[in-house]
């Protein structure tokens, strides 16, 4: 059960975008962006609210790839992995950003909550590649190295 200030918040952002059906998926875009991640107990409270189905809000949810039931860190770091970003050695540095994070394909976000490692399979910047993003901004032709410099940078150090 999450606490009070997590169902006021929602209500705002409900009155926000008015109650209709159609407000679902900028309601639960702004709770993501609030939280980091959507709550289900947040998507049932907003069903509730917009009176549709549990079960649609969570179709809705699960179908856009965007949207998490998990929460994620301050930084998003998604490495491409498509053809072209594969080919000029994408896995690599997904490696070194496992290795400096600690983390791996089935923990994926810091204990601290600071990054959380995806892996993409495009990014739509292939002349580029091998990319990564941070929060949507693209890191271009990346090396192993270059991306365990970002994770400093980005961590202060």
């Amino acid at each position: 059960m999450l606490e009070r200030e997590y169902y006021d918040k929602t209500d705002e952002i409900i009155a926000s975008h008015g109650s209709g059906q159609a407000a679902l998926i900028p309601i639960i875009q702004d709770i993501q962006e609030e939280y980091r991640y959507l709550p289900p107990e947040l998507l049932t409270y907003v069903a509730e609210k917009l009176k549709i189905s549990e079960s649609q809000a969570y179709s809705v949810a699960t179908f856009y790839e965007n949207f998490s039931f998990e929460p994620k860190g301050k930084y998003i770091i998604k490495v491409c992995d498509g053809t072209a970003c594969h080919v000029r050695k994408s896995i690599p540095i997904l490696e070194a950003l496992y290795g400096e994070l600690g983390l791996s394909k089935e923990k994926q976000t810091t204990e601290d909550m600071l990054f959380t490692l995806e892996t993409v399979s495009c990014l739509g910047a292939c002349g580029l590649a091998p990319v990564l993003t941070v929060n949507d901004k693209v890191y271009p032709k990346m090396t192993p190295e270059n991306a365990v410099a970002l994770v400093h940078e980005l961590r202060g150090v």
